[in-house]
């Protein structure tokens, strides 16, 4: 699993810190979610379907990364976040669903085999952050995935659009509640750590990926 080196800066909170990384290291600051070859031009539509089918393999099945973290968070707090998270998410799962069946068949790309292999062993790396005995190692890993979820939906709109879906409200919640949260579950030096760890880690799987389906089109546009 990627690795990142966690600190807090003095007189930083850790919500604030946890939102930090995962804006610098995750999604966001990827260049093929800006590439023109993944969200418009002749090639879209096979890229937005290789993205849809990948984030369906990493994200898609039930339970998840969420539904895991959630059987290990049991504090008040942690619990009535979890519930929007929760509901939110499987509007998150179902779009995917919806969007994999009107993508079609997943592109022909060389090294197929080797690409879902990988893929599957960042969802188990996802899913082990999530279900670690690490207090506060879960929470980060949920945290992480919602907060890095809104370039990630970005692109599952621009998927909507370019199949004729009509993609339902995104629905996880209010972000600044995170860094909220973050800062009233971080109890102790421990927990702050574990908190950072697991959504940093999250956030370097998800560019991870976007690494990976950039490599695929990249492939791909080497044969046309």
């Amino acid at each position: 699993m990627a690795s990142a080196t966690l600190g807090l800066a003095v007189g930083t909170r850790v919500g604030e810190s946890l939102r930090r990384a995962v804006a610098e290291q995750g999604s966001a600051t990827h260049p093929y979610l800006a590439n023109p070859a993944l969200l418009r031009g002749p090639e879209a539509a096979r890229n937005l379907a290789d993205a849809v089918h990948f984030l369906c393999l990493l994200y898609g099945r039930q339970p998840c990364a969420i539904d895991h973290a959630a059987n290990r968070c049991v504090e008040p707090p942690e619990r009535d976040w979890f519930r929007g998270a929760l509901e939110g998410f499987a509007v998150e799962r179902a779009l995917l669903a919806r969007l994999v069946v009107a993508a079609g068949p997943i592109p022909s790309t060389a090294g197929a085999v080797d690409s879902e292999t990988a893929v599957i062993a960042q969802r188990h790396a996802i899913e082990m952050l999530a279900q670690s005995e690490r207090r506060g190692c879960p929470l980060g890993a949920a945290l992480g995935i919602v907060l890095d979820w809104p370039p990630i939906r970005a692109v599952l709109n621009a998927a909507a659009a370019r199949f004729s879906i009509e993609p339902p409200l995104q629905a996880l919640g209010d972000p600044g509640a995170i860094p909220v949260l973050a800062d009233a579950s971080a109890v102790t030096p421990g927990m702050e750590r574990a908190l950072l760890f697991g959504a940093t880690q999250v956030a370097l799987q998800h560019r991870g990926l976007w690494d990976l389906l950039e490599a695929r089109q990249q492939a791909r546009s080497l044969l046309a």
